[in-house]
C-alpha cells in the first residue's frame, strides 16, 4: 500500500490546539477530495461548548462512523480530532486497515510559543486557553513514537510550507 495515491485512505492529524491540524487537513481535502472531519467545527456549527467532553465524544463517534462509510466505498477521510493517545490512534489505523484502507498519519509538533501566538490569533476558545492548559495537555499528549510511526503507511501527502503560511512553523513528523 504504501505510497499508493488511489483507493480509500484515511489521513490522520495529530496535534495539540493550534499546531495547524486543520490548516493541514484543509490541504489534504484540497488535493485529494478526501472528506474532512472536524469535531470543533460541527460543534461550533451546533453551539455546544467546545469544551462538553461528552458531546465531543457523541460527535466524534458519528464521525467515525461516516468517515468508515467512505473508505468502506473507497474514498478518502481525514480524522483531525487530534489523536492525542497512541490507543486511539491505534484503533482508527487497525479499523481502517480492515476496511482495506491505507492510514497515512501527520503528527504536528510546534513551539509552545507559537501555539500560544496561533490561539490567540485565532481567538475561537471561550474561555480562552491559557498557556498553563497548553502545558498540562502537552503532558497528556502522546507523541507518536518512531516505532508507532512505522505502523502507518508512507505519506502520499507533504505540507507545502512557505514563509508566511500559517502551516510555515509546523513540522510534520512522520
Amino acid at each position: 500500500m504504501a505510497g499508493r495515491m488511489d483507493g480509500p485512505r484515511l489521513f490522520l492529524v495529530c496535534g495539540l490546539p493550534g499546531s495547524g491540524k486543520t490548516t493541514l487537513a484543509k490541504a489534504i481535502e484540497e488535493r485529494f477530495g478526501a472528506v474532512r472531519f472536524c469535531a470543533d467545527e460541527w460543534m461550533e456549527a451546533l453551539g455546544i461548548d467546545l469544551y462538553d467532553a461528552q458531546r465531543r465524544a457523541r460527535i466524534e463517534a458519528l464521525q467515525w462512523r461516516l468517515a468508515q462509510q467512505l473508505l468502506a466505498r473507497g474514498l478518502k477521510a481525514i480524522i483531525e480530532w487530534g489523536t492525542w493517545a497512541r490507543a486511539e490512534r491505534d484503533a482508527l489505523r487497525l479499523r481502517a486497515r480492515e476496511l482495506g484502507a491505507a492510514v497515512e498519519l501527520h503528527a504536528l509538533a510546534v513551539p509552545m510559543e507559537a501555539l500560544l501566538e496561533r490561539i490567540e490569533r485565532r481567538g475561537m476558545e471561550s474561555p480562552r486557553i491559557e498557556r498553563e492548559d497548553l502545558r498540562r495537555w502537552a503532558e497528556l499528549f502522546e507523541a507518536p513514537s518512531q516505532d508507532e510511526r512505522a505502523l502507518f503507511d508512507e505519506a502520499i501527502f507533504e505540507f507545502p510550507a512557505a514563509e508566511g503560511h500559517p502551516g510555515a512553523a509546523m513540522r510534520t513528523i512522520q
